[in-house]
């Protein structure tokens, strides 16, 4: 008797807005899940490919990707095999097709969003898409904001969390500082993980924590 693959849990990490911080979240929290001792495939579902530039970049070592950048996402997600545990799409900007297939097949919505009044006013679609999917299944999927390369010791990302939770969906406890390592590690395919020590390490893992507290 042949039992079927189990079911991933999906976590797309969304944004609609360019240059939000997706592709940093999604690659750094990707391996944190595999870190963890998960089996974890990233899903580049940008047509700009950054995702498997960055896995192109370290020769593939990290973590499988695979590009999925059309609206057919969720019958290509269906045909996988491989025995994920976790799926970690990250998402295309602008296209509104493709987020909209990405939340389809989603568990959980992470949208990442800098601490910037256009960073907010750019969030409206991507959540009335994803209220629309949630009216339609039950509430699913668990969607919310993280503040990304948030700096230090100021007021703003405090207001920006004020500002966000009048969309209705709350906002993580933790995300991403503005850090020189994000960049630096990411251009030659790597994440903060490859330099032990560093605090940009433990704000990756508090957010894989706080992803996997959130799930259904």
């Amino acid at each position: 008797m042949t039992t079927s693959p189990p079911v991933p849990t999906v976590i797309a990490v969304l944004n609609q807005k360019g240059g939000s911080g997706k592709t940093t979240v999604a690659t750094n929290l990707a391996y944190a899940l595999k870190q963890a001792g998960s089996k974890v495939l990233l899903i580049d579902s940008d047509p700009q490919g950054s995702a498997r530039d960055w896995n192109e970049a370290n020769g593939g070592q990290l973590l499988p990707v695979v590009g999925m950048d059309r609206e057919t996402l969720p019958a290509d997600l269906k045909a996988i095999q491989g025995g994920y545990e976790f799926v970690v799409i990250d998402g295309a900007p602008q296209i509104a097709k493709l987020a909209a297939a990405a939340v389809k097949v989603a568990d959980v919505v992470i949208i990442p969003v800098q601490p910037s009044p256009y960073d907010i006013w750019a969030a409206s679609d991507l959540v009335d898409l994803v209220k629309a999917r949630q009216e339609l299944t039950d509430g699913a999927p668990v969607a919310a904001f993280l503040i990304s390369r948030a700096i230090t010791n100021t007021k703003l990302s405090g207001e920006v969390s004020e500002a966000l939770e009048g969309y209705g969906f709350p906002v993580m406890k933790n995300g991403t500082s503005q850090r020189v390592i994000y960049p630096t590690t990411a251009s030659i395919g790597e994440t903060v993980f490859s330099q032990p020590g560093n605090p940009a390490i433990a704000e990756i893992e508090a957010i894989a924590e706080e992803i996997l507290e959130m799930l259904p």
